[in-house]
């Protein structure tokens, strides 16, 4: 899931400079589940936005709500007169969702509450890891299940550097090395001979470096639809 952090307070009271009116938009998915932008969250920074406005003499008029995904924008559809009654619509949700409610409505003026770090999974209550960069390009079927992109700090395709030291990585003695990780994980699935493979320089065109991407599945599109020029 996509895993972000709340901008601290000062950051967001200046993204809002003088608007009044301000509603705050939750998102239903991703940031509910690390706690980051969900119905709960928004409610609290409404409120602290409304005391703290007041208790400096700027008050403003802050309002709250959430739907179940900002990125997509059917459920966008529904919350129409109060992004037009806000003089500012502060999104809690992922930076996709920013820019879907940015795109959506584009008369509003849309600022993120959130900073987007990374796709990752929670490993026990409030602690969260990256384990996708989204590259484009996944060899998960042949390192065991760990990626070498996301959890190698080096990003190393054929084995470990020289620095690992007893399993841990020469970048971050808290981490673990994720080839280490790896040759552990394959010789449990007696799989080891998958190491003797060689794995040549990364293609690195699918990923982010390509410029923004997009995934077209024509088999899904409806009858009648036009094709774009991306699609043809």
């Amino acid at each position: 899931m996509i895993i972000a952090e709340q901008k601290s307070l000062d950051e967001i009271k200046n993204l809002l400079g003088d608007g009044k009116r301000v509603l705050v938009v939750g998102c239903g998915t991703c940031v509910t589940v690390c706690f980051a932008g969900g119905e709960k969250e928004a409610g609290i920074l409404a409120t602290t936005l409304r005391m703290n406005t007041q208790l400096n003499g700027d008050p403003k008029a802050v309002t709250h709500l959430t739907v179940q995904r900002q990125c997509e924008s059917e459920y966008l559809d529904t919350i129409q007169d109060q992004v037009s009654e806000a003089d500012v619509v502060l999104s809690v949700g992922c930076g996709i969702g920013v820019q879907a409610l940015a795109e959506k409505y584009s008369d509003a003026l849309v600022v993120p509450g959130l900073n987007t770090s990374f796709m990752g999974q929670p490993l026990e209550q409030g602690v969260w890891a990256e384990r996708c960069q989204a590259c484009g390009s996944c060899v998960l079927g042949v390192t065991g299940g760990i990626c070498p992109i996301a959890r190698c700090s080096k990003q190393l395709l054929n084995g470990p550097c020289g620095g690992t030291d007893d399993g841990r990585c020469e970048i971050d003695a808290d981490l673990e090395c994720a080839w280490q990780l790896i040759y552990d994980k394959l010789k449990t699935q007696e799989r080891m001979h998958l190491l003797m493979d060689i794995t040549p320089p990364k293609d690195w065109s699918s990923s982010r470096d390509g410029g923004p991407r997009k995934i077209v599945r024509k088999d899904l599109r409806l009858p009648g639809q036009e094709m774009s020029n991306d699609e043809r």
